[in-house]
């Protein structure tokens, strides 16, 4: 019974991010939704043990994490770094871009991403 609970608390919160995305992982999602980068299936918002990402290509284990100002800070910076190691260890590579990245060199961002899709 708490499995079900679990989930259906995960799915909630996952609903909720989605519906909170910046206005980067809006723009970012608009060239990973529907398979629109090469043929790359991406879900948004994906609960990983007790973290959500902020976009995962599950075939190729990318989990995508759009940073904004917040993760300037010595707290997000450990907090990103034993999310990092968590998904790691759950067999998950990680690709870090910033909002500023998104929205000023979207183009590198997309780069970098096929990139490691082409390299799993």
């Amino acid at each position: 019974m708490k499995r079900i609970y679990t989930r259906s608390k995960s799915l909630k919160r996952a609903r909720d991010l989605r519906h909170a995305q910046t206005e980067a992982e809006k723009r970012l999602w608009g060239y990973l939704r529907d398979s629109r980068l090469q043929g790359w299936k991406f879900r948004r918002q994906v609960p990983i043990g007790p973290f959500f990402v902020d976009f995962l290509c599950e075939e190729a284990k990318l989990a995508v994490e759009v940073d904004g100002a917040t993760h300037g800070s010595a707290d997000e910076a450990s907090y990103d770094e034993r999310r990092t190691q968590y998904l790691q260890s759950a067999g998950f590579e990680v690709f870090r871009c910033n909002n500023m990245d998104v929205f000023e060199n979207l183009n590198g961002v997309l780069d970098g991403l096929l990139l490691k899709l082409r390299g799993h």
